[in-house]
């Protein structure tokens, strides 16, 4: 068990598959029932979320992107989301 939250390391679930969609411009989650458009934030969040990267990797990486910007409860509050909305394990 890892010690502590931003130790764990997400992991899309097998039945979503995340891809760019350029006919809606946007990263996308395909699934069997249909498809969900990701706004830049989450698709800037997603493409990290590979089961190898720990949350504080990801933040670390979005942080090195985006200038350093104090988006780590940003990140946090979407994994959650996102595993709420049963796309991501943690």
């Amino acid at each position: 068990m890892n010690d502590t939250p931003d130790q764990r390391v997400p992991a899309l679930k097998t039945m979503y598959r995340f891809q760019w969609e350029p006919a809606q411009a946007a990263h996308v989650l395909l699934y069997p029932e249909g498809m969900v458009k990701l706004s830049g934030s989450a698709g800037e969040i997603l493409k990290r979320v590979d089961g190898q990267r720990s949350i504080a990797v990801i933040i670390d990486e979005l942080k090195a992107a985006f200038g350093g910007a104090p988006l780590d409860d940003d990140v946090r509050n979407f994994l959650a989301q996102a595993q709420s909305n049963g796309w991501i394990t943690l």
